[in-house]
């Protein structure tokens, strides 16, 4: 039997996907953007079948996913949060003084934070540890993928032309994005880390 819940959210997943595919604004960067969202699929899928995933990991994963395709659309430099925003009526026009796009700045501080049950989950799964040790190896985890990513957008900086790499990295001129990236990652699952701290002295004291 299968997850009908799960399935649900995979399949928004893969409506939100074709969606955003539909006449796409920039074709060669929205592609490579994509091999992420099969990658983050595939566990999602897996999981339909084999229900092993707790729900707060299962739906972390989904958040993730849907935050990343929608700036792959727009390939995180150019997401119209702004415009959404104040057309919405959230905020009033002018509301937004930098000029800068920080999408990306979100989508890496969910990084930390969506993520982190999933990473529990593994270390619990892996090593065995049904403890505490296993949330401060999902922390360790996270910061250990975010450097890496940063280190492959690095590498794309290597082998592409300087104006597709920044169109990837989305860098927007700031000399220390990588740097501030990583640090974002770092808060997001430093406080699901307090989280579950949290959690589990409430749990012995009882």
């Amino acid at each position: 039997m299968i997850d009908k819940t799960k399935l649900m959210l995979v399949l928004l997943v893969v409506i939100v996907t074709v969606i955003t595919c539909i006449h796409p604004i920039y074709p060669n960067e929205q592609t490579l953007q994509h091999i992420g969202t099969v990658l983050l699929l595939i566990p999602l899928t897996m999981d339909v079948f084999r229900k092993q995933l707790p729900m707060s990991a299962f739906i972390g994963i989904v958040g993730f996913t849907l935050l990343h395709v929608i700036g792959a659309r727009y390939i995180y430099s150019y997401v119209p949060y702004k415009e959404w925003a104040v057309s919405l009526g959230l905020v009033e026009k002018g509301f937004f003084h930098d000029p800068r796009n920080h999408y990306d700045r979100l989508v890496h501080f969910s990084f930390g934070a969506l993520l982190f049950p999933y990473f529990v989950y593994l270390c619990r799964k892996w090593v065995k540890h049904q403890s505490f040790v296993a949330v401060v190896m999902a922390w360790m985890m996270i910061q250990t993928g975010s450097l890496i990513y940063e280190l492959f957008e690095w590498l794309l900086t290597i082998v592409m032309t300087a104006e597709e790499a920044d169109y990837y990295n989305g860098q927007q001129g700031d000399m220390w994005d990588a740097q501030k990236d990583m640090a974002l990652a770092l808060f997001g699952s430093t406080g699901m880390f307090l989280v579950y701290a949290v959690r589990s002295l409430v749990r012995r004291g009882k």
